[in-house]
């Protein structure tokens, strides 16, 4: 797993690009995420097809969404992830026990630990493909309903996962499209600065 982890995030000559490296780590994420999900299916002997219900929100996708907006939505879906994950990480310690640590609460605080490193990185490429912070999402107020009952908490818990696991799937996809787009970008921004310089 180590050196999964080294080559898909520095890539075999370290010369990748943010969006690229960005992708690689969504790539590492998701990978991740898919093998918790089996492992607490495994746990709770709960299927694949367990009704699905989204519990993040964000705008629908759209082919006219430019760069920004692009970055926006799976940023945005990312901190609702994350605060998600830290809830039902929780309130399943807290429920349910801590008990003893075994390959399925490893990879959880590894998922756990992943998650804001992506959240980071897309950060930094929103502000880069902006030029401005104000509009970077936020979570702030944003209401997490926990269930009561135990069988809808590890439901709800599940859903988490599967959040977290479509998000991370999602940001790869969309990071992958966004290298030569964010260069030409930030080229005309460059650009642009220069002239202003230029006509003082």
């Amino acid at each position: 797993m180590a050196g999964r982890s080294t080559r898909g995030i520095n890539g075999s000559n370290g010369s990748r690009t943010a969006p690229a490296r960005a992708a690689a780590l969504a790539d590492l994420l998701h990978y991740e995420c898919s093998t918790l999900l089996e492992l607490f299916r495994k746990k709770e002997n709960f299927t694949e097809d367990v009704t699905d219900r989204r519990l993040v929100s964000v705008p629908p996708p759209s082919f006219q969404l430019d760069t920004r907006d692009k970055l926006w939505r799976i940023h945005s879906a990312l901190l609702q992830c994350q605060k998600l994950l830290e809830k039902a990480v929780a309130k399943e310690e807290e429920e349910l026990g801590g008990g003893k640590k075994g390959e399925y609460e490893n990879k959880r605080k590894l998922v756990k630990e992943r998650l804001p490193l992506l959240i980071l990185s897309t950060g930094e490429l929103l502000k880069a493909a902006e030029g401005t912070t104000s509009l970077t999402p936020s979570v702030e107020g944003l209401e997490v309903n926990v269930p009561t009952g135990l069988l809808d908490l590890k439901l709800w818990v599940y859903r988490v996962y599967k959040e977290v696991n479509y998000w991370s799937k999602t940001a790869a996809n969309t990071l992958k499209d966004l290298p030569s787009v964010i260069v030409k970008e930030g080229a005309r921004t460059t650009r642009a600065r220069n002239r202003r310089s230029t006509r003082r």
